[in-house]
C-alpha cells in the first residue's frame, strides 16, 4: 500500500504561497511538513495539481492507497488512527476529511487537476465508512495566520523529534553567552562568535553549516535552517524561523521566512511569513499592530475579499520572488503576490498583487520576461538554476491574477 498526501480546497487560502508550491511543501517550525511526514513515514509520496505536478509529483502507482490531508501535521496519535484504517473508510476531524484508504484510480484525475473539492470528499463520507477523531488538540492549519501563530509550538514539537539519536556539536567561541543550553540543538558546520542565544523560554535548533555573527541576540523558540546567515547585532525574537540560505538582520519577531530570502540589514519583520527568493530592503518595516488594537484585516484572492484575521498581531504575507526597496514601510496584513516589487517612501496599499511593480504613487504591471530575468539572476547567485518548468509555474500564476491587476486599474 502506497501513501499519498493530498490537497483539498482550503489551501486557497493560503495564497499567495500555494500558488508556487504545494501545501506539503510550506515550512512552519523546524522544517517542512513533508519533512515532518518523511520522518514517520520514509516512503510518502507527494502529489499535487498542475502545474505544480512537473516539479514536486513523486512517481505513484494505480494501487491501493491511505491518502493524507497535507493541512495536518503527523502526531504519534494521529499516525496511530490514520495507519489502523481499513480499506474504503476515511477520517474526520470537524469538517476535514484527515485521510482515507481506496484505490488510488478512484480520484487520480482529480489529483492532478486541482486541490479536493468540498463536493468530492462529501461524496466521499456517503460511501465510505466514516470514523471521526473527536475533540483532540491535533496540529492541523486552517488559516493563513496559523503559519505564523502555530509556529512557536511546532519549533518546540519538532524539536524534540529531530534531537533524536542526535548529538549536538559543541559551541567553541568563549565569547558565546548561553542561556539554558539543554534546550539547544546545533549541527555539524555552525559558526557562532560572540552572540547570545537564550533558550530560557524554549529551545533553539540551529541548522548545518549556519553561520550567527557578532553581537547577534536569538531567544527560542527559534529555528535557524542551514546555511543560513544571522547578520552583526540581529535581534531574532522567538517564534521565529530562518529558513535555509536567508540571510537576516535587524529585528524579526514571530516570523517564518521559508527559504533563500533575504532581510540582511536593519528594519523590524513581526507576525509574517515570507517566501522564498524574496528581498526585504534595507530599513523596510512591517507594522504588526494597529493603533487601536482591533483585530487585523488582509485581503483573500481565493475569497476576493478582506477578511478578519481574528488576532491583533498581523503583519506581512510576501509570495516567492517579490521585493522591496530601502525604507519600504508596510502595513499591518499586507498581502504581496508573487513577483511584486515595491518601493517609496510611503505606505503602499495593502494588497499588492502578483506582478505588481511601483510604489503608493501607482503601479503597473511587472513584465513577465523581465521577471524571469530578475528570477534567473538572484537565483544564479546561490547556484540554482531557474528551469523551464519554473517559468511555467510563474505564468500560469502571471495569468491567474491578472484579474487582481486589472481591479486595482495596473
Amino acid at each position: 500500500m502506497q501513501v499519498i498526501l493530498f490537497e483539498d480546497y482550503k489551501i486557497w487560502d493560503f495564497l499567495p504561497f500555494t500558488y508556487t508550491r504545494p501545501f506539503a511543501a510550506l515550512r512552519i517550525g523546524i522544517d517542512t511538513i513533508i519533512e515532518k511526514w518523511k520522518f514517520y513515514i520514509p516512503e510518502i509520496k507527494l502529489v499535487t495539481r498542475n502545474p505544480l505536478s512537473e516539479k514536486f509529483n513523486d512517481i505513484y502507482s494505480e494501487i491501493e492507497t491511505l491518502f493524507i490531508n497535507s493541512r495536518y501535521l503527523p502526531t504519534e496519535n494521529l499516525l496511530s488512527q490514520i495507519q489502523s484504517l481499513e480499506k474504503n473508510s476515511l477520517l474526520t476531524f470537524g469538517d476535514d476529511v484527515v485521510a482515507f484508504r481506496c484505490d488510488e484510480k478512484l480520484i487520480q484525475e482529480e489529483l492532478i487537476h486541482r486541490p479536493l473539492s468540498f463536493e468530492f470528499l462529501n461524496e466521499l463520507k456517503k460511501f465510505f465508512n466514516e470514523i471521526s477523531i473527536g475533540d483532540q488538540n491535533y496540529y492541523s492549519l486552517n488559516k493563513i495566520t496559523d503559519l505564523f501563530l502555530k509556529n512557536g509550538y511546532v519549533i518546540v514539537w519538532d524539536f524534540q523529534r529531530l534531537k533524536q539519536n542526535k548529538v549536538t556539536f559543541p559551541i567553541n567561541d568563549p565569547y558565546t553567552k548561553v542561556y539554558h543550553q539543554e534546550n539547544i540543538f546545533i549541527e555539524e558546520g555552525v559558526e557562532i562568535r560572540s552572540a547570545i542565544l537564550n533558550a530560557s523560554k524554549g529551545p533553539i535548533y540551529i541548522g548545518k553549516y549556519s553561520e550567527i555573527q557578532e553581537n547577534s541576540v536569538i531567544i527560542g523558540p527559534c529555528a535557524i535552517g542551514e546555511h543560513a546567515v544571522i547578520h552583526i547585532g540581529a535581534k531574532i525574537r522567538g517564534e521565529t524561523t530562518i529558513g535555509p540560505y536567508c540571510k537576516v538582520g535587524g529585528e524579526i519577531s514571530n516570523s517564518v521566512l521559508l527559504g533563500y530570502s533575504n532581510k540582511a540589514h536593519d528594519g523590524f519583520l513581526g507576525n509574517s511569513y515570507i517566501g522564498e527568493w524574496s528581498n526585504l530592503g534595507a530599513d523596510t518595516n512591517t507594522s504588526n499592530l494597529k493603533n487601536n488594537y482591533s483585530n487585523v484585516r488582509i485581503y483573500s484572492e481565493y475569497r476576493e475579499s478582506y477578511i478578519d484575521t481574528e488576532t491583533q498581531f498581523c503583519g506581512t504575507f510576501m509570495g516567492d520572488h517579490s521585493k522591496t526597496g530601502i525604507n519600504t514601510m508596510l502595513n499591518t496584513g499586507s498581502v504581496i503576490g508573487v513577483c511584486a516589487n515595491i518601493f517609496g517612501g510611503d505606505f503602499p496599499p495593502k494588497h499588492v498583487p502578483s506582478f505588481s511593480w511601483g510604489s503608493s504613487e501607482g503601479f503597473e504591471t511587472f513584465q513577465l520576461e523581465k521577471a524571469f530575468e530578475v528570477a534567473e539572476r538572484m537565483m544564479a547567485r546561490r547556484k540554482v538554476l531557474f528551469t523551464e518548468i519554473d517559468k511555467k509555474i510563474l505564468s500560469f500564476v502571471y495569468q491567474q491574477t491578472l484579474k487582481f491587476r486589472a481591479m486595482n486599474k495596473f
